[in-house]
């Protein structure tokens, strides 16, 4: 598969989570590993409640763009870093978009004190599928601390884009990025992390083609 980009048009990824999973940290690694390859690139401001629970939404947007807004029916790629907001991002999404998705459920605070139910997964993702392209489903958490990277469950879903092949990034530049923003202390950890995503990310390509 041709990666999206390789013809320099523009390329808009939307990126989805709750507070405290790390969306602008993956937000950065992705408009930083962009920039390693000397391609223009656009990032928007994290817009959402930054503390655990809020719904936090930011997009990148690389290649020749004038915004870094990502307007409905216009995502080429959602990141979900949880399944209910990739259900609550469809309309960003068009019949070609990718959507790549961490299958471990955050409860939002009505479920947690019993005034609402978590919808079952199952069905957000049968209410997707019809209507995009493709669907990449990820358990992060597990593949986080599988290598001993818990708290990287972020970083494992950029290692899974990274390994698709969908943008036109090396994967010496996407480590790069992680060495640049990551203070030393972590960048073991989070290489470790990143690696076991790039691998299931490659499995994931092997496939589709």
């Amino acid at each position: 598969m041709m990666p999206m980009g390789t013809e320099n048009k523009a390329v808009r990824i939307f990126f989805t989570g709750v507070g405290g999973q790390g969306t602008l940290l993956a937000t950065r690694l992705v408009g930083e590993a962009v920039l390693e390859e000397n391609l223009p690139v656009l990032m928007s401001e994290i817009h959402g409640m930054a503390q655990r629970g809020g719904v936090v939404e930011s997009s990148v947007v690389l290649g020749s763009a004038s915004s870094p807004t990502v307007a409905d029916g216009e995502a080429d790629v959602i990141m979900a870093f949880e399944p209910l907001e990739a259900a609550r991002a469809l309309p960003k999404c068009n019949v070609k978009t990718i959507v790549i998705t961490n299958t471990t459920p955050i409860l939002p605070f009505t479920v947690a004190t019993g005034q609402s139910t978590y919808p079952d997964t199952g069905a957000l993702y049968g209410m997707l599928e019809p209507q995009i392209g493709e669907l990449i489903k990820v358990d992060a958490d597990a593949l986080a601390g599988s290598v001993q990277a818990e708290r990287s469950s972020n970083v494992v879903m950029i290692g899974v884009l990274a390994g698709t092949g969908i943008l036109p990034v090396s994967k010496a530049s996407w480590e790069q990025a992680l060495r640049k923003i990551l203070p030393p202390r972590l960048i073991e950890a989070n290489l470790r992390a990143f690696e076991s995503g790039y691998q299931a990310g490659a499995k994931k390509s092997r496939v589709r083609k």
